[in-house]
């Protein structure tokens, strides 16, 4: 039987979680204070997701770089792919919060947004 130990991320009470699992199916799953914990576990072992977060170029912009996010969890095995699809990215100013970047980065679904206002240089 598999051992692994993680610290759910789901809220800031932070439980360490020790979950069993033989032949990739999981048997138990302990440490957890929530439900939520349970279920972080069961998508952290057969399919983990995170959100990115990174800045790209701002053309024009008070400030040289507009922080980013997707709007949602991608394959955490697409997170470097997705940091160079924006490497070359540009925007020009202003730039508001929940401006589409990318359209469905990579095919997953999630968009690339704005996580700030920024203005254009005056």
């Amino acid at each position: 039987m598999e051992k692994h130990e993680m610290i759910c991320i789901c809220c800031p009470r932070g439980c360490r979680l020790n979950v069993a699992a033989e032949g990739g199916e999981i048997k138990e799953i302990s440490g957890n204070r929530c439900r939520r914990g349970e279920t972080y576990a069961k998508e952290e072992l057969t399919h983990p997701m995170r959100v990115v977060t990174t800045t790209v170029q701002l053309n024009g912009g008070k400030i040289p770089m507009l922080p980013v996010k997707t709007s949602k969890a991608i394959p955490k095995a697409l997170i470097f792919d997705c940091i160079d699809c924006l490497r070359d990215v540009s925007v020009d100013a202003p730039a508001a919060i929940g401006d589409v970047i990318i359209k469905d980065v990579l095919g997953t679904g999630a968009d690339i947004i704005a996580t700030r206002t920024i203005g254009k240089r005056d």
